[in-house]
């Protein structure tokens, strides 16, 4: 089921999730909504914070290409355990922040533990997109986006657009 997606500036995107302490068939059926959210909007990670639920839950598949295989992962309680020296800069866009881009600086690679759906314990060192996106969406599950890394000139800016299409968007429901 695609879920509605918040857009900025919402209070919710700005708060600490909580840890998910025990993994259950409604966060399974969550993670399974929030994949069908994100590959509808279209995107490539999604946040459980940017539909409106408050627990340390994200998905992400950067497989671009159409003749690769998707790769949807779910991570459940995802934390960043190394980073490395070297930096990169994509230009980094939010489904929160609907078409809103700009350039962040970030490890260019991070080694990431979390929990899968089954349970499990993963491990793995991701780099360039896949780096990216990880960082990305761990920060909403800490408050924090990726306006945030900018200067405040920018940031409010695009905080100003967001404001006016929210109210479109409540004019046009209206």
């Amino acid at each position: 089921m695609k879920r509605p997606i918040l857009i900025h500036p919402d209070p919710r995107l700005k708060k600490l999730c909580a840890a998910v302490p025990d993994l259950s068939d409604e966060l399974r059926s969550l993670a399974d909504d929030m994949l069908e959210t994100m590959y509808d909007a279209p995107g490539i990670g999604l946040a459980a914070p940017q539909v409106g639920v408050m627990d340390r839950l994200i998905v992400m598949d950067c497989v671009k290409d159409e003749a690769e295989a998707p790769r949807p992962l779910i991570m459940f309680n995802p934390e960043i355990v190394a980073s490395s020296d070297e930096m990169s800069v994509y230009e980094e866009g939010c489904l929160s922040i609907p078409d809103q881009y700009a350039e962040v600086k970030r490890p260019e690679a991070v080694d990431v533990r979390w929990i899968d759906r089954d349970g499990n314990e993963q491990t793995e060192t991701f780099d360039g997109l896949w780096a990216t996106c990880v960082q990305h969406e761990i920060d909403h599950l800490n408050g924090k986006l990726f306006i945030d890394y900018l200067g405040p000139m920018k940031r409010q800016l695009i905080t100003r657009k967001m404001q006016k299409l929210k109210r479109e968007q409540a004019k046009a429901r209206a």
